[in-house]
C-alpha cells in the first residue's frame, strides 16, 4: 500500500515538473506572438514617422483621410527630410514636434521653446526676449502630468490662458548665490506652480524688477517654461545659463466634444469598439475608449481589444501549479493529491499543498481554533485599553499641537490676558457651522478657509479654520491670536475667541455681512453705489487703523498685508480692517524687522521686496495702492490690460507726471465734482508710492491729511480754498499736536473728534 502511495506522488511531482518546464520553454513564444497580433494602425495605412508609432485614431498627412479621424489636431505631419523624419502636430513652420503618442494613457508628449529675458550691464535687454506661446484647439495640458517653472534670481513668471480665462504665475528672488543649493525648485533661485485644468495653450510672459542689476554677474537671464513634472531638476549652474532650448509638455487627448452618453447615440460616429469602455475626459472635453483588464490592444480598431493570455506568461500571472485562461482573466488549480487557491503563496501562504493525514486534520483545526480565540480576546483587550488613554490624552495632545503652550508663553511675556478672548468647544462651532458645510465657505486664503456660523445666542461669527498644521501653520495662527489680542479699534475686526480642542486650530471673529472692499470697487453693480464721500471716508478709516498699528498699539504692530481685498464693510459701508495672519509685532528698540518677503503682488513695497528689511512705511506703500484703486476704479495688477498698465501704481505715476489724472479717475468719481479733494488725495497717494521708503508720509500722515479733506468739505468756510496739507493743519487749529492727539483715540468716532476742535475755532472766527 505505501508503494502505491509514493509512485502516486513520484508521479504528481513529475507532471508538475513538466508543467513548469513547459511553461518556462512555450511562454516566450506565446507572449511574442500575442504581442504580434497586437496592431495599433489602421490597415494599410501608415504605421510609423522616424521613432514615433503612429496609433489610430492619429494618422500620417501623407496616408487616406480613411487613416485617421478627420479632425486637424489628429494628423501627424512627418517631416521626411531629415533622418529619421520627424514628427509635428502641425505644419513644420510651427515647431511642435511629437515625442509620443499613447492610447492606453491618452496622452501626447510634445516639445516646446522655453522663454527666456536677459539683460546686460547697462540694464538693456541683452538680447530679444523670446516669450513663448502654444496654441491648441482640442488637447488641454495636463493638470497632472506638467509644472509652470521659473528660474531666476530677479524674476516674476506668468502664464496666462490663451482665452484669457485666467492667469498665474510665481516669483523667485534671492541677492547672493551662496543662498541658492540644488535640487527641487523651492522659490529662492527657481519656483514652480501646478497647471490648471482645461488649458488648451498659454501665452508666456517674463518680468525683472530690477533688470537682474544686483545679480548680473550669476544670473544675467530670466526663464520660464511649462513641461512634465519630472523633466527638469534645479541645478545652481542654470542661473548663469540654462543648458536647453526646449522641455517636453503633455498633453490630453479625447475623441469630440460629446460625453459617452451624448456620442453612443450616434452609432456612426461612436468610435468605441467591441470589448472597449468608454469615460469622460477629466480634462477638456469629449470620451475616451479603453480595453477592459484583461484585454491589450488599440480600442479604436474594429476588434481592436483583444484578450491577454496571462498563462502564457509566468510574470502574467501568480498560479503555482496549473493555469486556465478565460476571456478577460485567468484562473489556478492544483494537480490532483494537492489542495489550495493554487496561487504562488496562497491565501493561507502556502498555495499548494500536499493533503493532510486525515488523522491529523482535527488536531490541526482545534489548535487553530484555540489560537483564533486567544489572540481575539487579546486584540480586544489591547484595543479597549488603548481607546482609553487615547481619549484622556486627545485634548492636551490637540492643545500642543495647535500652539496652546507658544499662546501661553507669548501672552505671558507681554503681560496680556484677552479676557474679551473666549474659549468654544469643537462641538459648538461643528453645530454653528453645520458639520463645515461648503455652502458655508465664504473666503478662502493663504492661511485658511472662513465659514459663516450661527451661535445659539442668534449671533452670526466667521470662524477661520487654519490648514493642516505644521510648524510654521501653528506661528501664524499664534501670531494672528497675539496681534489682534493687542488691538482695540472699532474699525478692525473683532477677535471673539478661539478652539484649540480640533485637529486644526480655529478662530471666531465678528462677521462682517457686507463683503471686500475690493469686490465693492471692481463689481460695476457695486462701483456705482460707492460715492466719492465714501470711498474718503472708507480711506480715512483705514488709515486710522494703520496709524493705530504703528504708533497707538502697546507694541507697533506692521500689518503687511494691506490691500482691497482685506478691508471688508458692513452695512454702513464703514471700514473693517482684517487678515493679521502675516503681521509683525515691532519691537519698541527696532525700527525695522528682516523677514522672508510676504505680501501680494501690485501691492508689494518694492523697497521691502528687493532688501527684506520689513518697516512700517511697507504698510504705507500698500495703502497708497489702495488709495489709486478707490480713485481709478482699477485692479492693483492685471495682465488683461496693456503692458504698460498691468501695475496699476506705475501707470498712475505715469498718469500723473503726464497731467492725465482725470483720464484715469473712476467715472462715478468724475462726474461728482469733486475735482480739487481728487487731485488732493492723489497727490498723497503719489507720496505713499515713492520708491524709498524715507521719502513717504507716516501714516499718522496720511490719516491727518485724509481727515482734513473731510473736515473741508463738510465745512463751507473751508470750501474752494486751495491749500496744502500743512496748512490744512493750520486752518484747523494752531497746535497740530493736539489735532494729531485727537485722531489717535481709540475707539471714538472720528467725526466726533474732529468736532471738538473744529467747533471752537470757528467760534473764535478762524
Amino acid at each position: 500500500m505505501k508503494r502505491v502511495e509514493g509512485r502516486t506522488m513520484a508521479i504528481h511531482e513529475l507532471l508538475l515538473k513538466v508543467v513548469v518546464v513547459g511553461t518556462i520553454i512555450l511562454g516566450p513564444y506565446h507572449n511574442h506572438k500575442a504581442e504580434a497580433d497586437v496592431s495599433m494602425t489602421m490597415p494599410g495605412c501608415q504605421s510609423t514617422c522616424g521613432n514615433l508609432e503612429i496609433p489610430y485614431p492619429f494618422g500620417s498627412s501623407n496616408s487616406s483621410s480613411d487613416c485617421r479621424i478627420d479632425r486637424p489636431s489628429f494628423i501627424v505631419y512627418c517631416d521626411n527630410s531629415t533622418d529619421p523624419p520627424i514628427p509635428y502636430m502641425n505644419k513644420r513652420s510651427s515647431n511642435l514636434q511629437i515625442l509620443n503618442i499613447s492610447v492606453n494613457d491618452h496622452e501626447m508628449r510634445v516639445n516646446v521653446f522655453i522663454g527666456r529675458d536677459c539683460y546686460d550691464s547697462f540694464g538693456q535687454v541683452r538680447s530679444l526676449g523670446r516669450y513663448p506661446r502654444l496654441t491648441q484647439p482640442e488637447f488641454p495640458i495636463s493638470s497632472t502630468k506638467n509644472k509652470f517653472t521659473a528660474v531666476g534670481c530677479d524674476t516674476s513668471a506668468s502664464f496666462l490662458d490663451r482665452d484669457g480665462k485666467f492667469s498665474f504665475g510665481c516669483m523667485s528672488s534671492c541677492s547672493n548665490i551662496s543662498d541658492v543649493s540644488d535640487g527641487s525648485c523651492s522659490g529662492i533661485g527657481c519656483c514652480q506652480t501646478s497647471i490648471p485644468k482645461d488649458s488648451f495653450g498659454y501665452n508666456i510672459s517674463i518680468e525683472s524688477f530690477f533688470k537682474h542689476a544686483d545679480v548680473l554677474g550669476f544670473n544675467p537671464c530670466s526663464y520660464a517654461f511649462v513641461a512634465e513634472t519630472d523633466f527638469y531638476n534645479f541645478s545652481v549652474g542654470d542661473l548663469k545659463q540654462l543648458k536647453f532650448n526646449e522641455s517636453a509638455l503633455v498633453l490630453d487627448w479625447a475623441i469630440g466634444k460629446q460625453t459617452c452618453e451624448e456620442a453612443k447615440k450616434n452609432s456612426t460616429t461612436y468610435k468605441c469598439t467591441k470589448n472597449t469602455n468608454c469615460t469622460d475626459a477629466e480634462n477638456g472635453y469629449g470620451y475616451k475608449c479603453t480595453c477592459p483588464d484583461g484585454y491589450q490592444g488599440n480600442p479604436y480598431l474594429k476588434n481592436g481589444c483583444h484578450d491577454i493570455d496571462e498563462c502564457a506568461d509566468p510574470e502574467m500571472n501568480q498560479c503555482e501549479q496549473i493555469c486556465h485562461n478565460v476571456i478577460g482573466n485567468y484562473t489556478c488549480s492544483c494537480l490532483k493529491g494537492y489542495h489550495g487557491d493554487g496561487k504562488k503563496g496562497g491565501g493561507d501562504g502556502q498555495g499548494c499543498i500536499a493533503n493532510p493525514n486525515p488523522s491529523h486534520l482535527m488536531e490541526i483545526l482545534i489548535g487553530v481554533a484555540v489560537g483564533i480565540i486567544v489572540l481575539l480576546f487579546s486584540i480586544g483587550f489591547l484595543y479597549f485599553g488603548y481607546k482609553k488613554r487615547k481619549l484622556i490624552r486627545l485634548k492636551e495632545q490637540y492643545f500642543k499641537q495647535n500652539g496652546g503652550l507658544l499662546l501661553q508663553q507669548q501672552l505671558h511675556e507681554r503681560d496680556r490676558t484677552p479676557k474679551s478672548v473666549r474659549i468654544f468647544s469643537a462641538e459648538e462651532l461643528e453645530k454653528a457651522t453645520d458639520n463645515y458645510d461648503e455652502s458655508r465657505i465664504v473666503g478662502q486664503g493663504g492661511y485658511g478657509t472662513v465659514y459663516k456660523g450661527s451661535l445659539p445666542n442668534a449671533m452670526v461669527v466667521a470662524i477661520k479654520k487654519s490648514k493642516l498644521v505644521d510648524q510654521s501653520q501653528i506661528e501664524q495662527f499664534v501670531n494672528e491670536v497675539i496681534v489682534l489680542s493687542q488691538i482695540n479699534n472699532r474699525n478692525v475686526v473683532k477677535l471673539l475667541g478661539c478652539c484649540l480642542e480640533t485637529e486644526v486650530p480655529l478662530l471666531v471673529y465678528e462677521f462682517v455681512n457686507n463683503g471686500a472692499l475690493f469686490d465693492h470697487i471692481h463689481d460695476p453693480n457695486k462701483s456705482s453705489k460707492l460715492s466719492w464721500e465714501t470711498r474718503l471716508r472708507i480711506a480715512s478709516e483705514t488709515a486710522g487703523v494703520l496709524s493705530y498699528l504703528h504708533s497707538t498699539a502697546s507694541t507697533p504692530i506692521i500689518h503687511r498685508d494691506v490691500k482691497s481685498a482685506n478691508i471688508l464693510l458692513d452695512a454702513n459701508y464703514t471700514a473693517k480692517v482684517s487678515d493679521f495672519g502675516a503681521s509683525r509685532l515691532v519691537p519698541l528698540d527696532q525700527m525695522q524687522l528682516s523677514t522672508m518677503v510676504q505680501g501680494t503682488l501690485g501691492y508689494l513695497d518694492p523697497e521691502y521686496f528687493h532688501t527684506s528689511q520689513l518697516t512700517e512705511k511697507s504698510d504705507v506703500y500698500s495703502f497708497g495702492v489702495v488709495l489709486v484703486e478707490l480713485l481709478t476704479g482699477k485692479k492693483a495688477l492685471s495682465f488683461d490690460r496693456p503692458e504698460e498698465e498691468r501695475s496699476l501704481a506705475t501707470f498712475f505715476l505715469s498718469s500723473l507726471k503726464n497731467d492725465k489724472l482725470f483720464q484715469i479717475v473712476a467715472e462715478v468719481i468724475a462726474n461728482e465734482g469733486n475735482n480739487t479733494q481728487v487731485r488732493e488725495v492723489a497727490n498723497l497717494a503719489k507720496r505713499c508710492l515713492k520708491i524709498k521708503g524715507e521719502e513717504r508720509p507716516t501714516m499718522k500722515e496720511v490719516e491727518m491729511e485724509l481727515e482734513g479733506l473731510r473736515a473741508m468739505a463738510k465745512h463751507p468756510w473751508v470750501s474752494g480754498i486751495d491749500v496744502n496739507p500743512e496748512e490744512t493743519v493750520r486752518l484747523l487749529g494752531e497746535k497740530p499736536d493736539v489735532y494729531m492727539d485727537s485722531i489717535a483715540i481709540t475707539n471714538t468716532g472720528y467725526t466726533d473728534s474732529m468736532k471738538n476742535h473744529v467747533m471752537p475755532l470757528v467760534s473764535s472766527g478762524r
